[in-house]
């Protein structure tokens, strides 16, 4: 029987995944929607995995005996869990190691790391306090007005604490990427990210600043590829300039005026968290 759990919820995994958000969703429900997609199926497979660990391998359940097979297969894969999770937390903090050797100054009011690069490069790097980054190839290309655009949309990042919450959905990523359409989703929900942290740094600032801001990064993207050891715990500004999302990330920008950009929260948005648990409803039938 609980293998028949197991596979119950892996086809359930698999067949909301095949649910993939409409891109002519107004960018609330998107997000919402990506966030379900992509979330509810791993953690719906993690709690089949408790359930099963919590039931063992010993007595019945509706008749059907036990067995080892399932109680494996649960362990194997909470075990592959928390070793990814402790994997990806480790190069995080090899990330801020790295980082620390680079200077800090104060660029604007706010506290920075500065890379030696010639790639414009600006990124919030960390877990819940995450520092800012800012390559000197950003200083040099941008002028006062561009930069504090940038800034803002750093900050933004910062009040939402994107990179907290983006190495557990990362983590998620990680652990469940043979599951379809996981890096499709992903992609989308980073392009949310860096849609939300526009809108929020469009109240502050000239969106056009911004937008123009990304038009020069953009141009430095495409002529010298970068990358940065930092996936996990990062929230970079040119996170979807190479994702072929600028023209949508542009006219967001230039559409100020558009609700659709506005991210309400509310309880309701997130009512389908406790069916994860469902799994563990099966404990007590267990005998």
């Amino acid at each position: 029987m609980h293998l028949v759990m197991i596979l119950s919820a892996l086809g359930l995994a698999c067949g909301i995944r095949l649910l993939v958000p409409s891109l002519t969703e107004n960018w609330m429900n998107r997000w919402q929607r990506s966030l379900f997609v992509f979330l509810f199926p791993p953690l719906l497979l993690l709690m089949t995995s408790v359930a099963v660990i919590w039931m063992g391998y010993h007595g019945q359940m509706f008749g059907l005996q036990a067995g080892w097979y399932s109680y494996l297969l649960a362990v194997g894969f909470l075990l592959i869990a928390i070793f990814s999770g402790f994997k990806l937390a480790y190069q995080g903090w090899l990330s801020l190691q790295n980082l620390s050797v680079y200077p800090e100054k104060m660029i604007m009011g706010k506290r920075a790391r500065i890379l030696d690069l010639a790639f414009p490069y600006s990124a919030q790097i960390g877990f819940w306090k995450p520092q800012l980054v800012i390559s000197q190839g950003l200083l040099d290309s941008l002028d006062q007005d561009h930069l504090q655009a940038v800034l803002a949309h750093e900050q933004a990042h910062d009040d939402y604490h994107d990179t907290f919450w983006f190495f557990w959905l990362g983590w998620l990523r990680s652990l469940t990427f043979w599951l379809p359409n996981t890096e499709g989703l992903w992609q989308d929900l980073l392009f949310l990210r860096e849609l939300r942290a526009d809108y929020q740094a469009a109240q502050k600032i000239d969106g056009l600043l911004l937008a123009e801001s990304l038009l020069i990064v953009a141009q430095q993207v495409n002529e010298d590829r970068f990358e940065i050891s930092a996936a996990n715990c990062s929230a970079a500004l040119h996170e979807s300039v190479h994702q072929n999302r600028l023209i949508e990330r542009i006219n967001a920008l230039l559409n100020e005026s558009n609700p659709s950009l506005v991210y309400v929260y509310n309880y309701w948005s997130w009512s389908w968290l406790p069916l994860s648990l469902l799994p563990l409803t099966t404990v007590p039938l267990h005998c």
